[in-house]
């Protein structure tokens, strides 16, 4: 009724077209066609009862006797005197239809039809210019707010449909109270904040906790991105954000939810833009709206970001986003939780056990995890197994984590034992040394850009790395290429250690400049980079804080720390070169081996013999190390 009530224009016009066609129409039973001739002998043959004479004057329409009915071209001219008299003899009915004046409207509509469908077009255009038929994305509507409305019934996601981040459903749990029962905060004076920043990493559920908020307080919610108040046009972006409030006031109370606010939120006057351009126009005109003036009652504005620290100090001040949530990745219970919600989606066998997956994806967002379900669900399908088993969900996670498997990858034999001795050089090392993370898989089995890959999971989620942990983890980036070198000489290294030197120059640098590890240069940070002025900071670069004496300094340093590691790495294959000989050769017989045939190896024995399901790289065990940071080496 809405549409037909913003067009009854257009529909007027199509109805008078129909009238007119539906009064000129001919309604009644289809007419024999005779000749001239033949009507004549019928008339004579007296088996004509009526005639009528149409107002052309050059067709006469006639019923018979038995009550069909005819028609035939007669002109006046050929109606004699003969023809007469035999009409008069058989006593025929004549009638002479009389020539109708049109009606005074017929010919109103018809003489006004074309400044009718002149207006009628002219109207669509200006429909089309507005938004067309929907009134949306029309060059009049830029102005317009692009916020999508949700009534507060159509909104079906709420609190248990969110794992994973407690802490920040407690923090906005204070929003569903307010919004249903607004009284109990009023009589002790209490405020509900005016604007709420969720803060984390992508995919930890910032927007899915909106949604929850909304669909448990049952209130109308407004959604849009930071990128739809942004245009070419100058001014649009702040006349978008007023409108978006002026329809936030008519439906409140309501929450309005504003995803990536670092579009339209960074820090003003920073880049190259200057001070007067449309992004700062339009941040200028949200910090207004949010806490001006004029006060919104009863609007409440959620944002989410996952860059905090780009954004203007007014937006995060207190009035406006004066409390920030923090949705972090989850932990090992919070992982849990959030592969049961996804596993409720599709059929699961008995034997899956979420908590041992969860335990194998440290680092995994509930993105990573929501995937990690689809992946296996699809392997499923693949396989043409009615249900999602832990292998399957075993084999989605080495996936995700190492990359797909390269099976169309032909690698000769002398690159294979290379790759061999490269990936067992990384795992004998890092079996080695004290607070390591544990060896899960090793494979040399090309996924995604790497020949072959060692994993090492820790056995419960990290927080922070002591010195000693990180010196480790150097030392066995170094494994590899020290294997290399010891099977091959130094003159036939490769380049497989490309990604390892470099994340192990990275580590070795940080320790210095940023984490206050280095005895000679104490604890001072030493990193000079700038800020890019492109994401939100000045423009101006700035000047290094230390001199080149000290700059000397940390070169020696961070070269000290990679040539004491590449050392320790040498020693301890050096002690182990059997073990690494019989660890490169498993991985030639069997491609891949697992935590039990790496004991087996490090205890001096050769590994078990695999089942026929791990040869088809389906791993039917239960981890019982966490698991799934990325691989410490891809070659």
């Amino acid at each position: 009724m809405k549409n037909l009530g913003k067009n009854i224009f257009f529909w007027l016009i199509v109805g008078s077209l129909a009238f007119m066609l539906l009064e000129n129409y001919q309604m009644g039973a289809s007419k024999e066609e005779l000749s001239f001739t033949e009507f004549k002998n019928e008339v004579k043959a007296k088996k004509v009862k009526s005639i009528v004479y149409k107002k052309d004057r050059e067709t006469i329409e006639g019923e018979r006797l038995n009550g069909t009915k005819f028609t035939t071209n007669a002109p006046v001219y050929l109606i004699d005197d003969d023809l007469r008299l035999s009409i008069k003899e058989a006593d025929v009915s004549e009638t002479v239809e009389k020539v109708e004046q049109p009606k005074w409207w017929t010919q109103l509509l018809v003489g006004a039809f074309p400044l009718l469908l002149l207006l009628g077009i002219f109207f669509l255009f200006m429909r089309q210019m507005q938004g067309g038929v929907g009134g949306k994305g029309g060059p009049m509507t830029f102005g317009r707010s692009k916020a999508k409305l949700l009534d507060g019934g159509h909104v079906k996601t709420n609190f248990s449909d969110v794992a994973g981040c407690e802490e920040a459903k407690d923090d906005v749990k204070e929003l569903v109270d307010f919004l249903k029962d607004p009284a109990k905060f009023i009589k002790v004076g209490g405020k509900i904040p005016r604007g709420i920043l969720m803060v984390g990493p992508p995919g930890t559920g910032k927007t899915l906790l909106a949604r929850a908020v909304a669909g448990e307080a049952k209130v109308p919610f407004f959604t849009i991105s930071g990128s739809d108040f942004v245009e070419m046009f100058v001014g649009v972006g702040a006349s978008r954000v007023r409108d978006m409030f002026e329809q936030a006031k008519k439906h409140s109370p309501c929450i309005v939810f504003i995803d990536e606010i670092d579009a339209v939120g960074r820090h003003r006057g920073a880049g190259l833009g200057g001070g007067h351009d449309e992004r700062e126009q339009t941040l200028n005109q949200l910090l207004v709206e949010m806490d001006g003036f004029e006060e919104n009652l009863g609007v409440i504005v959620i944002a989410a970001t996952n860059r905090p620290d780009v954004l203007d100090p007014a937006l995060l001040r207190p009035g406006r986003f004066d409390r920030q949530v923090m949705v972090g990745l989850p932990d090992i219970k919070g992982r849990e939780q959030i592969l049961n919600v996804h596993l409720k989606k599709v059929p699961v066998d008995k034997t899956v056990n979420s908590e041992v997956i969860a335990r194998g994806t440290p680092g995994f967002s509930g993105a990573d995890l929501a995937n990690l379900v689809n992946e296996a669900a699809l392997l499923a399908a693949r396989n043409n197994v009615k249900k999602v088993s832990q292998s399957e969900l075993d084999y989605a996670k080495d996936k995700i984590m190492m990359g797909a498997e390269r099976k169309s990858m032909i690698l000769n034999d002398e690159t294979k034992r290379i790759t061999a001795y490269h990936e067992a050089g990384h795992a004998i090392v890092g079996l080695n040394l004290p607070d390591h993370d544990p060896v899960y898989k090793v494979t040399i089995i090309p996924r995604g850009g790497a020949l072959g890959v060692t994993m090492f999971l820790p056995e419960e989620d990290i927080y922070m790395k002591s010195k000693k942990a990180i010196l480790s983890q150097i030392t066995t980036l170094f494994g590899g290429r020290v294997a290399e070198e010891i099977i091959n000489g130094k003159e036939a290294i490769t380049t497989g250690a490309s990604n390892d030197i470099e994340r192990a120059s990275e580590l070795a640098r940080n320790m210095v400049t940023k984490w206050g590890f280095s005895d000679e240069l104490g604890t001072l940070k030493y990193d000079d980079e700038d800020e890019s002025p492109f994401l939100g900071r000045a423009a101006a670069s700035k000047k290094r804080t230390f001199s080149d004496e000290t700059a000397q300094k940390i070169d020696f340093e961070v070269r000290s720390i990679i040539h004491t590691c590449y050392e320790k790495a040498g020693t301890i294959l050096s002690k182990n070169l059997d073990k690494l000989h019989n660890m490169a050769d498993a991985l030639l017989k069997y491609e891949t081996i697992d935590q039990e045939q790496i004991s087996d190896i490090m205890a001096g024995a050769f590994p078990r013999e695999k089942n026929d399901d791990d040869q088809k790289g389906k791993e039917n065990k239960k981890v019982k190390t966490s698991s799934s940071s990325k691989p410490v080496q891809d070659s």
